[in-house]
């Protein structure tokens, strides 16, 4: 009984361990934003930061330029690009990296 307790312990230390592994992986897509939006908080740009932004304003805004209502040079084409399952999880992702 022991030895399954023991188990059970490690098993679930395991998986909170590699919990922060897995969330920290950019989904796909993630990456091209950093080529105009700053990847960290300590940098400062024109373009704005996206790292711990709200996700539904991410998603929102992302859709307001795949539809036009919001203009722009290049984020209209390039929101057109990805799903809206995409620009969820992207958003998503933006909003928990600090």
């Amino acid at each position: 009984m022991n030895a399954r307790l023991l188990a059970v312990a490690v098993f679930g230390l395991a998986a909170i361990a590699l919990a922060p592994a897995v969330a920290a992986e950019a989904p796909p897509g993630a990456a091209s934003c950093s080529g105009c939006h700053a990847a960290n908080a300590g940098v400062d740009t024109a373009v704005p930061r996206l790292a711990g932004r709200n996700a539904g304003e991410l998603t929102a805004q992302m859709q307001a330029f795949r539809s036009g209502e919001r203009q722009a040079t290049v984020m209209d084409k390039i929101a057109k690009g990805f799903s809206d399952a995409e620009v969820q999880a992207i958003a998503a992702w933006y909003a928990a990296q600090h």
